[in-house]
């Protein structure tokens, strides 16, 4: 099937909606349906090659599907939802956020025997969780009370801070390796922010504008949401690398929280979209896997995962959670619940490649690490989430 494109798109397309089916039929997390599928079609058997299958195209197609399923989930984060999640989101991505980069940065160095600045890029890429993962796990699972708000916030926001805490990291490092200046970081920043900002509210306006005054008929309303969400994620990213991702949340968070125009009719659609997206993708990474990279450094990567399941995630949660109304029950579950999906897997795919092209070494390692802890977070969560749910 490698070397015939159109039986390994079909495969891919089937092979997600089948894996989807399989899940629901034995109750069992579809996450983990897709792992076992793409590793055994792709590193076990050969048959699915998606470098040779996509080319060059390979990554921005990822990245642009993932851009699409952000879009998705921030298109659910009304003010309902934002109020169910409450403060708790915001101090995850916030407070949280800043203890696991710094925790993981240290935990990295020291059990990776890595440098600062590889470390650091490497928690760059791990804070993210993500609704790729956390949106099928949930449907399954469905806790009661808030941490299921929460978390699906958690995912969505926490998506875009994390691609563009790697990008500054990988600037310092790059800067550090050519003698440059903090200034160029610091102008990086404001970049992203400012062309993700501007270029996420400009394409809300273009969709609120046809909406609002009946530019789009109704049978075109999905498809130009559709193809405007496509269009801003690629201008961002040309205007700025990583910025595509911010831009479309922002797109999605602006659309969802007015009030003049309903956007229920465009929300389902990507919900159907959304399932095949990210079987789609799921079954790429795996299928992409170097099995013997893997067990190159497994060792110390499970000492890695251990630790950020064990202390990283607990100690971030604590410190978020201080002083909230959630019970002891639902803190254990947010601080169980944590699996890394496919928007770390697509970002440090992409550093991976920037580093070897910079010359800066670290590439392979960065990607198999990340690959791990994709793996251990989503097994643990997947197989362990329904009895710690909140009853």
């Amino acid at each position: 099937m490698a070397g015939e494109p159109m039986l390994a798109l079909a495969g891919i397309a089937g092979g997600g909606v089948a894996a989807q089916w399989v899940a629901w039929r034995l109750r069992i997390p579809v996450i983990l349906v897709l792992l076992v599928v793409g590793l055994v079609a792709g590193p076990l058997t050969g048959v699915l090659d998606p470098d040779e299958l996509f080319g060059d195209l390979l990554f921005p197609a990822v990245s642009l599907a993932v851009g699409i399923i952000l879009f998705d989930g921030s298109l659910h984060l009304g003010v309902p939802q934002l109020r169910a999640a409450g403060r708790e989101a915001v101090a995850l991505v916030t407070v949280g956020a800043s203890i696991a980069f710094a925790a993981t940065t240290a935990l990295a160095a020291v059990v990776l025997d890595r440098p600062v600045g590889d470390a650091a890029l490497l928690a760059a890429v791990l804070i993210v969780t993500g609704p790729t993962v956390i949106g099928p796990l949930l449907r399954q699972v469905r806790p009661r009370g808030r941490v299921g708000p929460i978390l699906q916030a958690e995912g969505i926001l926490i998506d875009p801070i994390g691609a563009i805490l790697a990008l500054l990291v990988f600037e310092v490092v790059h800067v550090e390796q050519q003698g440059g200046a903090l200034t160029t970081v610091l102008g990086t920043l404001g970049r992203v922010g400012a062309s993700g900002l501007a270029i996420g509210l400009l394409g809300a306006a273009v969709v609120w504008a046809g909406l609002r005054w009946f530019l789009v008929p109704d049978h075109l309303q999905q498809a130009v949401v559709l193809g405007t969400v496509v269009v801003t994620f690629a201008l961002a990213d040309h205007v700025q690398e990583e910025s595509g991702l911010l831009a479309v949340t922002v797109m999605g968070l602006g659309l969802a929280n007015q009030r003049r125009v309903s956007v229920e009719r465009v929300a389902e659609f990507n919900e159907t979209l959304q399932v095949l997206l990210v079987s789609g993708l799921f079954l790429l990474i795996a299928a992409r896997l170097d099995l013997t990279e893997l067990r190159a450094d497994l060792g110390r990567n499970l000492v890695l995962l251990v630790g950020l399941v064990l202390v990283v995630r607990p100690l971030s949660v604590a410190a978020a959670t201080w002083g909230s109304t959630l019970t002891r029950s639902e803190r254990t579950f947010l601080a169980w619940v944590a699996p890394r999906g496919i928007v770390a897997a697509a970002v440090s795919s992409v550093f991976a490649l920037r580093l070897d092209e910079a010359g800066l070494g670290g590439g392979g390692a960065l990607a198999s690490s990340v690959v791990v802890v994709i793996i251990g977070t989503i097994l643990l969560a997947g197989l362990t989430a329904r009895p710690l749910a909140v009853q």
